[in-house]
């Protein structure tokens, strides 16, 4: 529902279900709701690297997230989703009770996983730490040093591979990116040794496998072409790589935001979207110390260009210089195509 909305605009998937999503969400607070948690779970971080190639699950508790932990962070989410839609579809009065739980929800979660000296969540595991991250559940003040753990974990443990399962892998290249460690997303998702993706096409995969080590581990649980471990790669490749973004503010690519990652070690990106309105086009290269970005835009939309600079570069006919944030240049644009050139 909420990638119909972002990705077309599209309100009627939310409001033909949203009595039997808030139905949902009251059942599972009433039967799985203890002291401000959520504490159903039944697969966990499903299929996390194991500590020997040949089991299918891991038996290191080290390696294993609290379940309470994951499935309270998700409802507190989707209420987040759910206050939301009910603003879009003219439910306003839920909007209090969903905030409400939200407040009091996730200060339950901090109290009970959040360990303020050490600075991690749970037992520490990746994913305990992705998570909170990307859910915004993380104290603004600890947000940096959570970070910090959660590198050094990935440098560490895992030699900059994959250390998450499948409830990690849908948020990691995100989290990281939005962190300040793009670089260290694309060295993770470049990696052609066990763990990672690029060990499946090493080991001749066509399709993503279910397991990090499907080449290796017991086959009696072991698909071949299981889309669900390819985590949030594909999201990552589009909307961080490229830059290609809807905005939450102006769903459906009435106006589109471009924020591409020019990441350490790639030297281009090209990449295209199909939009309701017309083809989006994201392409940059990098040349020396500059790196030039090509947008196109269509017909009846706007976009707003972020563009990776060390300083205020040159505007490009038709584009409107905002300012300079946080290491970016700022562009507004109507429709067509430009050139951006800045310097790194």
């Amino acid at each position: 529902a909420g990638m119909m909305y972002d990705q077309y605009g599209d309100l009627r998937v939310i409001k033909r279900n949203y009595s039997a999503m808030k139905k949902w969400m009251d059942y599972m607070r009433t039967k799985y709701g203890k002291e401000g948690l959520i504490t159903k779970d039944t697969y966990g971080d499903w299929c996390v690297p194991p500590e020997s190639p040949e089991l299918i699950h891991s038996q290191d508790p080290a390696r294993q997230t609290d379940g309470t932990l994951l499935s309270t962070a998700y409802y507190i989410q989707l209420l987040k989703r759910m206050s939301q839609y009910a603003t879009l579809t003219g439910h306003k009065q839920d909007v209090a009770g969903y905030d409400a739980l939200i407040t009091s929800m996730s200060a339950a979660f901090e109290k009970k996983f959040f360990d303020s000296g050490k600075k991690i969540y749970g037992n520490g595991t990746q994913t305990s730490s992705v998570i909170p991250l990307a859910f915004d559940l993380v104290p603004p003040g600890d947000r940096e040093a959570l970070v910090a753990n959660l590198t050094r974990k990935i440098e560490s443990e895992s030699n900059n591979h994959v250390g998450v399962g499948l409830v990690g892998a849908q948020w990691l290249m995100r989290t990281l990116s939005d962190n300040g460690h793009a670089d260290l997303a694309f060295t993770i998702a470049t990696q052609p040794t066990y763990p990672g993706w690029g060990y499946m096409v090493e080991k001749g995969a066509t399709t993503v496998w279910e397991l990090w080590n499907g080449d290796t581990a017991d086959p009696a649980m072991n698909s071949g072409n299981h889309v669900m471990q390819i985590g949030d790669l594909n999201v990552w490749l589009y909307e961080y790589l490229a830059g290609i973004r809807s905005d939450p503010a102006n769903p459906g690519f009435r106006h589109t935001i471009i924020k591409p990652y020019a990441v350490k070690g790639l030297n281009f990106v090209k990449a295209s979207h199909k939009s309701m309105y017309g083809t989006i086009v994201s392409a940059w290269k990098r040349e020396g110390s500059s790196l030039t970005l090509a947008v196109t835009i269509p017909p009846n939309t706007t976009a707003t260009v972020l563009l990776p600079s060390a300083s205020q570069p040159d505007t490009p006919d038709g584009a409107k210089f905002l300012r300079m944030d946080a290491g970016r240049a700022v562009f507004e644009v109507p429709s067509g195509s430009y050139s951006f050139t800045a310097g790194q």
